[in-house]
């Protein structure tokens, strides 16, 4: 262990790296074109939010809409 004589942080060596710990919330990877999925009791914009982070990763492309007290989400391409 080494102390920093400029800020005072100690720089440590052989700390492991924790295991990744994303969970993907919907079903965006599983949807083929023309699959939907329905999501009860959540804000239109956090989907949005959600489909435009899983389209950039996978490189599909999906579409929400209000559908009564939630939000369906299609795979259109």
């Amino acid at each position: 262990m080494l102390m920093s004589e400029y800020t005072g942080i100690r720089v440590e060596s052989s700390i492991p790296i924790p295991e990744e710990r994303v969970s993907r919330r919907y079903p965006h990877e599983d949807m083929e074109v023309g699959d939907s999925f329905f999501i009860a009791g959540v804000a239109l914009q956090v989907v949005l939010n959600a489909n435009w982070r899983a389209g950039k990763r996978l490189q599909r492309k999906f579409i929400a809409r209000k559908d009564g007290e939630g939000v369906r989400v299609w795979r259109i391409l």
